[in-house]
């Protein structure tokens, strides 16, 4: 499994896109593709089916020496022995949470990473022992319904500001990825560009070979 810091390409199981498809081949066409993180993102399932959804994926990032990271739940990333866990703003500082060390144990998992969307967020997401930070959404995306677009203003200033790794979320696709790039992203998550492909696998080594 490479260092973080050297991740480029973050790509999901989110389950608002599988349209029927079994969880764990699309999270093995990831792999294959180049994903080098795979989020498992189930809004509003039941934490026992977010473990159940964890548990088929699992065998595939292990094989292919991908980390899966657990969306929102810490427990059920613990329990599978996930290598990350991910939390938006509202999950954790708005849970009364004000550093990570509160969350981290000797096990799994053993990176965080948290949302922001503006500079103060992604500040306070470092202060709080971040191993990541997410970015976004660059663009408005069906993904975070009602959440503003950020612009590339906010990519600008995380490629001047930040030196934690950090990733730009939110409505990237193949047709305006050049624009993150030119403002600095180096690390990109991708849902629906890549879920919505024909090819999931393809759709991966396109996004990687332009970055």
């Amino acid at each position: 499994m490479k260092p973080l810091a050297e991740c480029r390409l973050y790509a999901f199981v989110d389950t608002a896109y599988l349209a029927g498809r079994d969880p764990a081949e699309v999270a093995r066409q990831l792999c294959d593709g180049g994903a080098d993180l795979v989020q498992l993102r189930a809004k509003g399932a039941p934490a026992p089916e977010v473990l159940r959804l964890a548990q088929s994926i699992l065998p595939e990032t292990r094989a292919a020496g991908v980390r899966l990271v657990i969306n929102d739940h810490v427990d059920v990333a613990r329990q599978v022995g996930a290598d990350s866990c991910h939390l938006g703003q509202e999950d954790f500082f708005d849970a009364g949470h004000t550093h990570l060390a509160s969350l981290r144990t000797a096990t799994a998992p053993a990176e965080f990473g948290l949302s922001s969307h503006a500079p103060d967020q992604a500040l306070r997401a470092v202060a709080a022992g971040a191993d990541y930070v997410a970015v976004g959404p660059v663009f408005a995306t069906g993904t975070k319904p009602g959440r503003p677009a950020v612009t590339l203003d906010y990519v600008r200033w995380a490629a001047r500001e930040l030196t934690t790794p950090w990733f730009a979320i939110g409505g990237i696709t193949l047709q305006n990825l050049d624009s993150v790039l030119e403002a600095g992203a180096r690390r990109i998550c991708v849902v629906s560009a890549i879920l919505n492909a024909p090819d999931i696998a393809a759709a991966c080594r396109e996004f990687r070979r332009r970055l």
